[in-house]
């Protein structure tokens, strides 16, 4: 240990000076952590003819240093604990945020697709009452053609079996034709690939009427185009004969 002696000087006395005030201090926002700092007095010199104890005052500053820095350690680790705490509140939200997001979109992907399939099943269901409609039409009309056509056919016959032995005009001949190609229409029984072939069979007859038709039709064009020409060189005939005889009446 280091000892000096300090002379004694006597100072002059002198009135205290009035301490300046503090303002007050501005309350933070937020509450500062606590200091742990003990209360150290700072050293004093021994009055009168005292020594300096050098090695006490090392150990005083360095006490103080010791606990300021523990003070400045501990509030550093408050303030990351809180911002940590903030931090991972932080993370809970956002994951939070995306399971609910994630399930508002698994629930309206469900609902679009039960619309789908609702809709889908509505136009399916339609299609199948159109078609039995058209079924259910087809099957009428076909009875009603098989009807006429076996009611005009008996009409046909008990008109035949009432001439007997008449003479049949040409309407009659005509008329007798035509009841003898229009066969019953006979379809009740038959299956799908029979109603084909049935409708392919009538639709080559139909063919082949059409084209006896024409035929028809460019033969009378025809004979009436001969008819006109030669009706046309009657009159010119009959004109010069005319025009002759008036000129043997003026002689």
């Amino acid at each position: 240990m280091i000892e000096l002696e300090v002379p004694e000087e006597k100072e002059p006395e002198s009135e205290p000076e009035p301490e300046p005030e503090e303002p007050p201090a501005a309350e933070d926002s937020k509450a500062k952590p606590k200091s742990f700092m003990p209360n150290v007095a700072p050293p004093k010199l021994p009055e009168g003819d005292g020594k300096v104890d050098f090695d006490d005052l090392h150990r005083k500053r360095q006490e103080k240093d010791m606990t300021e820095l523990q003070s400045l350690i501990e509030s550093h680790f408050i303030q990351r604990k809180k911002d940590e705490e903030e931090l991972l509140s932080l993370v809970n939200r956002i994951e939070k945020r995306r399971t609910e997001r994630a399930e508002q979109l698994r629930i309206r992907s469900e609902l679009e697709k039960e619309r789908q399939a609702r809709v889908a099943e509505e136009k399916e269901k339609r299609e199948l009452d159109e078609q039995r409609r058209k079924q259910d039409d087809d099957l009428k009309k076909k009875k009603a053609l098989t009807n006429m056509t076996h009611t005009y056919a008996g009409i046909q016959q008990k008109q035949d079996g009432k001439r007997g032995a008449k003479k049949q005009t040409e309407r009659e001949k005509k008329k007798k034709i035509l009841a003898d190609r229009k066969k019953p229409l006979v379809i009740e029984h038959l299956t799908e690939d029979k109603l084909k072939e049935k409708a392919n069979e009538l639709w080559q007859c139909l063919l082949t009427l059409e084209a006896e038709k024409f035929d028809l039709s460019e033969k009378l064009k025809k004979q009436k185009y001969d008819i006109n020409q030669l009706l046309a060189r009657v009159q010119d005939h009959q004109s010069a004969k005319g025009r002759g005889k008036a000129k043997a009446v003026r002689r």
